[in-house]
């Protein structure tokens, strides 16, 4: 019934937010005299408020078109190299001729970067200042998160245990020389497919985890999200935030936890700072300040564009991770089998987390760690960066200043081949705060 609502309400709104456009358009019209006047730019503005907070944002392009090596331009081409119904794994090859003709002498490859982006309300497109730091010195591939409501019925259920299993065979598929990347909610996902790869002893076991930002340990440094996944039984989930996808989508008759209940949430967590961004918009506009209205633009098309996740995934999420803590207290099962993250030896393990995360809070990944004991201690890592947020922990000035360049350090520290990995256990772990 939510979910009808919401549609309704949308269509409802829809001739007033064309109306608005159109009118928007013509007072901005150079030709329009309005368009000069004090009262014509506030109208206009306004109507552009109303119209952009009343949409609905499709899902983002990643547009990288291009990286730059060695003080030149490399074309990016986007590929998909592997597909399952819920994900797709998506691939920006650079130009091989060019890099060719930059590294005439290389004879080891660029180190190969999984990125597991979070699926939790956001395409994947949020990491694409991620992405595009990471393009110049790295091949690198993204999981792209399909949205729930466009996976047709009869493709079967989506939950914890199958995001284990995707995340192994996409690791799988790159081959033991992946460095794998964890953004936030996959940190555990992640953390459980290695474990479950170091029990198989899989050749294919990836050289690296960077671990970013992620609630590995909830119990540590709790948030407000902690705290309103531990103040309401599951039971209280499943009946007030689950809701059934309507016709014409054609994931039609899923149960889902719908995108724009994930997004009202974020919202109200920070209401006042939203809605001064979108007053400081209005200014940007009344003052034709271009470049400031784009870039609250560019912020909020990203932020906007939400996706629905499955019921079973969601549930099992909130339960098993945030409720009950099953990944850190060692209790969390995969297919019937304990995971097992101290059998993890071959696998370096980096963590880094946010000095002002107000989503993860800190130790939360630092977790990793301790439920790794097993990793030589001079494969093992752990960074905290000062005066970021969440969203600093992965995007942003200071994550290309500091974070990018120790990550890639790590990566290529750690990028050997099968044979040469792991080693005598040092006496010490790296810090740096």
């Amino acid at each position: 019934m939510l979910y009808h609502l919401y549609e309704i309400n949308h269509a409802a709104i829809t001739p007033f937010r064309r109306l608005a456009g159109m009118s928007q358009r013509a007072l901005n019209h150079p030709l329009n005299p309005l368009s000069y006047t004090g009262a014509g730019k506030a109208t206009a503005a306004a109507l552009d408020v109303f119209e952009r907070t009343t949409r609905r944002y499709g899902k983002p392009k990643f547009d990288l078109p291009n990286t730059l090596i060695n003080g030149m331009r490399v074309p990016v081409t986007e590929q998909i190299v592997w597909k399952r119904p819920f994900c797709r794994l998506k691939y920006f090859q650079r130009d091989p001729e060019l890099l060719a003709q930059l590294h005439p002498k290389q004879t080891h490859p660029d180190p190969t970067v999984l990125i597991v982006a979070p699926l939790s309300g956001h395409y994947a497109t949020l990491l694409r200042g991620t992405v595009e730091a990471m393009l110049p010195g790295h091949e690198v591939y993204i999981t792209d998160w399909v949205d729930a409501r466009m996976v047709p019925i009869y493709e079967g259920r989506f939950d914890l245990n199958d995001y284990i299993d995707y995340v192994a065979e996409m690791i799988t598929a790159l081959g033991p020389q992946v460095h794998v990347m964890a953004v936030c909610q996959p940190g555990p996902a992640v953390l459980s497919a290695a474990a479950v790869l170091a029990e198989q002893n899989h050749p294919c076991q990836p050289a690296s985890m960077v671990i970013m930002g992620s609630p590995i340990d909830p119990r540590e440094s709790p948030t407000e999200p902690n705290r309103l996944a531990m103040s309401k039984p599951i039971e209280w989930f499943r009946s007030q935030m689950i809701s059934t996808v309507p016709f014409p989508n054609p994931g039609c008759m899923r149960e889902v936890y719908p995108g724009f209940l994930q997004l009202a949430g974020f919202m109200a967590m920070n209401l006042d700072r939203h809605i001064d961004a979108h007053k400081e918009y209005f200014e940007h506009l009344v003052e034709d300040d271009g470049d400031g209205a784009q870039k609250h633009r560019e912020f909020y098309n990203e932020y906007l564009a939400v996706m629905d996740l499955t019921k079973e995934f969601y549930l099992q999420t909130i339960e098993d991770i945030f409720q009950e803590y099953k990944l850190a207290k060692g209790t969390l099962y995969h297919r019937g089998k304990l995971i097992k993250p101290q059998l993890i030896t071959r696998t370096a393990l980096m963590t880094v987390e946010g000095e002002n995360d107000d989503i993860s809070g800190i130790g939360q990944t630092q977790a990793a760690h301790t439920l790794c004991p097993n990793i030589p201690a001079d494969m093992q890592v752990d960074y905290i960066q000062p005066k970021v947020g969440h969203y600093g922990v992965f995007n942003g000035s200071r994550f290309r200043a500091e974070i990018q360049p120790r990550i890639a350090d790590f990566i290529r520290t750690h990028d050997k081949p099968l044979e040469k990995r792991g080693g005598i256990a040092a006496p010490r772990r790296t810090r740096a705060a």
